[in-house]
């Protein structure tokens, strides 16, 4: 159970993230995926990096019942500072990151891949930010990055799922396999980009990012703010007790 890191194709690294049963990772997972997606591009041998998962899902965000068990806003701020170094370590790597992504990819997850340079989708995953249900607010940042404005805000709105295949329509999910055939999709992807010249996929990793239009660091803390100010005002904890099956208002 972790964060593990290996090296299966040349010039390919591979992270994998482990935490049983749903990969809700805690604030600690958070920071353990952070080094390692960020020690893995540093690699002068690396060219790309896989970010992958095991078990039932890519991942479901943060572990709420961590945050539930503290009376305090410590795991609160934990997991907004370990989420907002996981998102920018992916972002920031200095080579390109493809998703792998079979199963759900919620709240957190979408953070991850929306921050991604590709992603290579499992016909099963789905793509979501629960977090109106959960108390919580973020990582609209980066559903924006995978569907069109208005679409974006329905989404988060409503707490519902994209699809795959969908995402594949919009231009952002770069190929759709049978589950069983994600890794070895993801690996072939990994390895077309590995194969050019390194110093020259860090110039143009480097590059792309300076061309963004939105600051997607600065955009996520931004966002984090209201979920402090949720929490503060009491309405987090009501809604995340419930996860968002009552009326609140």
């Amino acid at each position: 159970m972790g964060v593990c890191t290996s090296r299966p194709a040349p010039g390919v690294a591979l992270v994998t993230v482990d935490f049983p049963p749903v990969n809700a990772l805690p604030v600690t997972g958070w920071y353990a995926l952070a080094d390692a997606v960020r020690t893995a591009g540093r690699d002068p041998e690396v060219r790309c990096v896989v970010l992958t998962a095991e078990g039932r899902g890519f991942n479901a965000g943060v572990d709420i019942k961590e945050l539930q068990r503290d009376p305090g806003h410590a795991s609160l701020i934990g997991a907004n500072s370990g989420c907002a170094e996981a998102f920018a370590a992916v972002y920031e790597c200095e080579v390109p990151v493809v998703a792998a992504v079979a199963g759900h990819c919620l709240g957190g997850g979408v953070g991850l891949v929306g921050n991604a340079d590709a992603i290579v989708a499992a016909e099963d995953a789905v793509f979501g930010l629960p977090e109106l249900d959960r108390g919580a607010l973020g990582a609209a940042t980066h559903l924006a990055r995978l569907v069109p404005q208005h679409l974006m805000r329905a989404l988060y709105y409503t707490s519902r799922t994209a699809t795959a295949a969908e995402l594949h329509a919009h231009g952002s999910v770069w190929q759709v396999v049978p589950r069983p055939e994600l890794l070895g999709a993801a690996l072939a992807l990994a390895g077309e980009i590995a194969a050019k010249d390194g110093s020259l996929l860090r110039l143009a990793k480097a590059a792309l990012n300076g061309i963004d239009p939105v600051d997607v660091r600065r955009s996520y803390r931004f966002e984090q703010g209201f979920t402090f100010e949720a929490n503060l005002s009491g309405v987090a904890d009501r809604v995340r007790d419930t996860f968002g099956k009552e009326d609140s208002a």
